[in-house]
């Protein structure tokens, strides 16, 4: 009889898409538990896989030869229970290999990483030797791939039966560790010691007195030199007199730590408030798995419930997780919530270091931090015992993942919320429809803030009608009001912020010859003039070339830049006020680490006048000084092929409109707009959120998407054109076929950007409302896409996608 444990190896394909089972040798019998990370052989040769253990079996008798685990990685599981079976649902769910899903879930230093060994097995030669190994009897394959003739005497020698390829896994986790002393003589040992050293030894004198006050206790070194009074040599001399030992000491890599955190209390609540957090902290008493969405105009102290609702959680002895949409949204909610919460806070984002996000999450495996603020991936944080789950701005599609698995922050938050019996706190000033359509059936439960907490009314908002404006002043990104505001707040020393939502100095280059556009050798799309760089770059792929001198199809001069971006905005700002101070916050300036905290700390000190940006400034930031905010095009996603068009126009608005007159002094919203009558803009000019609700739901309806209608995505790409078409044609064929007569499919069509990183993209949308063969026919689909004659090509399925680009 032996042990077996079932196991999810790392080979993400369809076919191994299904746990594997293996014997566990007798002495890791009583170690191996579900979650945890393994080596297993897998596949013909010697090579090594991870994988995780999903399951653990029972012994008994079986027929046949299984192959025992090859290393464990782990002494201790790291995904939970929960997590495991979180990590199934989110595989069926969202069509994806539940490795990948499993692997989502951890800090990128626990994703283990396969070397490639060539092992000697046969006695070499010197010259055989000579270049590779040397006095070694192994060598990592990447040291040596790139050299041709190094890999042709390995090809040789592997043909003479002299050398094999091994694969080993490699675990990148790394814990930090610094210095620490630890007495090896008791106080009286210590005493005795220092009756006989010389009176002045002083610095051996006070290490001993040191020693004899510490003992049984690791103090770092650095603590001891400055506690003693002493310098490093007398802690070596220590060393080598054998009075102490010198031990490893872990310390947490903490990001943020101290950063803008001053101690904060709980503000008192206004009515609507308190009514809000009085029905959030019943269903917590309650144990109830609830959902509310708590929908509050911009500045009315959504925060401050949030903070209060968690401070509820922690007294009942349970944990609590925050989401916010974009890693610019971070460094003041991390402010707040540090300030109310402390050390019991960690931080999960994808902008930190690998090092920071592994020790963070080691936090909240391990019980030391009991308040969770990230990004999206912060949803899989290892809380246990969750109290409740609060997601801002949850109308954001940022919370929508675009690769595999293509899951929602949202579901996976009612999933976990149901399994802790815990809260969901959706919070927005503009809810999503889904989710406001969900309230209105009583779904969720609709809490409201209607009026700022500082008394204020909302800003009035100004539409500038852009085209009269282009026939006074010829092409221009700023309108005379919009400048006449700029100077005033600068003649009174107030801050400004202006959003143009395309990054970049020009949209693209144009020769006026011949009418040629310089396009992306890989992306159906033009290249983007950065003169940051002085390069034409993709958005998309992140293809890069020189700024051309002539025209690349007629090699004619005449070339000129149309469009704008943030980075051309910002010159022509320094031109026309050479006085204001001009901060730019976007994905170019904000790649470092570090510089979204940056910029928004150096604008909160009154480092610059207008802080310009992208949509990443549109949403959370709250500065008492910011009195005037400009949109200086509303169109750029207005008119884009995507029935989300419109309520994503609404949504930046609004939101974006919010950053003004939040404090005392009052605010003005200018938006420039070459479409001053459409609706998205008029409503959100009076700042009407429900009249928008019911408008859009009446176009949603007509054209049959969500919320009327569920829908998917389904998607295929190749190199060569013909390839994908005719696969999705067979494709959409075969869902046809199956679906329920009332299913609607669209397609198969090109995809608006047709071609990406030299791929071309065909694709069908599927709308139905209830269908239950659709999941299966889909996962069909899946598996029939993976097998050898479908190598080259890519078919993926999105459900609820945000996008349809």
């Amino acid at each position: 009889m032996a042990q077996t444990v079932q196991v999810i190896v790392d080979v993400p394909t369809q076919q191994t898409n299904h746990p594997f089972t293996y014997s566990v040798p007798d002495k890791w019998a009583d170690t191996v538990k579900p979650g945890m990370r393994v080596v297993v052989p897998f596949g013909k040769g010697d090579r090594q896989v991870q994988g995780f253990v999903v399951g653990v079996d029972a012994p008994h008798h079986f027929d046949g030869e299984l192959r025992p685990l090859a290393a464990l990685m782990d002494l201790q599981p790291v995904v939970n229970d929960e997590l495991l079976k979180l990590s199934q649902w989110m595989a069926d769910d969202t069509y994806s290999f539940w490795i990948s899903c499993l692997y989502t879930m951890l800090p990128t230093a626990l994703k283990g990483k396969t070397q490639r060994l060539i092992r000697v097995i046969a006695p070499l030669s010197d010259e055989e030797r000579r270049g590779l190994f040397d006095q070694q009897d192994e060598l990592d394959f990447a040291t040596i791939q790139q050299d041709p003739d190094l890999v042709a005497k390995i090809i040789k020698l592997r043909r003479q039966k002299k050398v094999r390829f091994e694969y080993r896994v490699k675990n990148r986790a790394g814990v930090k560790t610094i210095t620490g002393i630890r007495s090896l003589l008791t106080p009286d040992q210590a005493g005795l010691v220092a009756s006989h050293l010389s009176k002045r030894a002083v610095a051996q004198h006070r290490l001993l007195d040191f020693l004899a006050g510490h003992f049984d206790q690791t103090i770092l070194e650095k603590e001891v030199e400055k506690q003693a009074n002493i310098s490093a040599s007398t802690v070596k001399k220590g060393e080598e007199e054998h009075w102490l030992i010198k031990l490893p000491v872990e310390q947490y890599r903490r990001p943020h730590q101290g950063k803008g955190c001053q101690k904060t209390a709980p503000l008192k609540l206004n009515q609507e408030q308190q009514d809000a957090l009085s029905a959030v902290a019943s269903a917590m008493d309650q144990e109830n798995t609830q959902t509310f969405l708590l929908q509050g105009v911009t500045g009315s102290g959504k925060t401050e419930v949030y903070l209060q609702a968690i401070a509820k959680a922690l007294q009942k002895g349970q944990t609590a997780l925050m989401l916010v949409p974009e890693i610019s949204l971070t460094p003041q909610m991390v402010a707040r919530v540090c300030g109310r919460f402390g050390e019991q806070v960690a931080i999960l984002h994808s902008n930190l270091s690998q090092g920071e996000r592994y020790d963070e999450w080691r936090r909240i495996d391990r019980g030391q931090a009991r308040v969770v603020v990230g990004a999206r991936s912060a949803i899989f944080a290892p809380l246990k015992n969750l109290g409740i789950i609060i997601m801002d701005e949850e109308h954001e599609t940022s919370y929508k993942q675009d690769d595999s698995p293509r899951y929602h922050a949202r579901d996976v938050a009612k999933w976990r919320a149901k399994y802790h019996q815990a809260v969901l706190l959706l919070g927005s000033a503009t809810p999503s429809l889904e989710s406001r359509s969900r309230a209105q059936v009583g779904v969720y439960q609709l809490l409201r803030l209607s009026h700022r907490v500082n008394g204020q009314s909302l800003p009035p908002i100004e539409v500038v009608d852009m085209r009269p404006e282009i026939r006074q002043q010829g092409e221009t990104n700023f309108s005379r009001r919009l400048m006449e505001l700029l100077q005033d707040r600068l003649g009174k020393g107030e801050q400004s912020i202006l959003m143009l939502n395309r990054r970049g100095f020009s949209s693209f280059m144009m020769c006026r010859d011949c009418g040629a556009v310089l396009k992306c050798p890989n992306c159906d799309i033009s290249l983007t003039l950065h003169m940051d760089t002085r390069t034409m770059r993709c958005h998309y792929c992140g293809h890069e070339e020189p700024i051309p001198q002539y025209c690349p199809q007629c090699h004619s001069r005449h070339i000129r830049y149309y469009g704008t971006g943030t980075e051309k905005v910002a010159a022509q700002l320094s031109a026309l006020l050479p006085a204001a101070r001009v901060l730019r916050m976007d994905v170019d300036t904000t790649r470092r680490k570090g510089m979204h905290e940056k910029i928004l700390r150096q604008f909160g000190e009154h480092q610059a006048d207008i802080l310009l940006g992208t949509q990443m400034i549109a949403k959370g930031l709250d500065f008492p000084d910011v009195t005037l905010v400009g949109v200086l095009n509303a169109d750029t996603g207005l008119e884009l092929p995507d029935f989300r068009a419109s309520e994503h126009t609404f949504d930046l608005l609004v939101q974006v409109s919010g950053r003004a007159g939040r404090a005392d002094k009052p605010g003005h919203v200018i938006i420039q707009t070459f479409n001053p009558d459409h609706y998205a803009i008029r409503l959100a000019q009076a700042h009407d959120y429900d009249r928008f609700f019911a408008t859009e739901m009446n176009v949603r309806y007509r054209g049959g998407y969500p919320p009327y209608y569920y829908t998917v995505r389904v998607m295929a790409s190749h190199e060569q054109e013909a390839v994908a078409a005719k696969a999705m044609i067979r494709i959409s064929e075969q869902i046809k076929r199956s679906v329920a007569p009332s299913t609607i499919i669209l397609g198969p069509s090109p995809r608006p950007i047709a071609r990406m990183k030299r791929r071309y993209y065909y694709q069908l949308v599927i709308k139905y409302k209830q269908d239950p063969q659709l999941h299966r026919i889909l996962t069909t689909v899946l598996t029939e896409t993976q097998p050898r004659g479908f190598r080259d090509l890519q078919v993926s399925i999105d459900p609820e996608p945000q996008f349809f680009m």
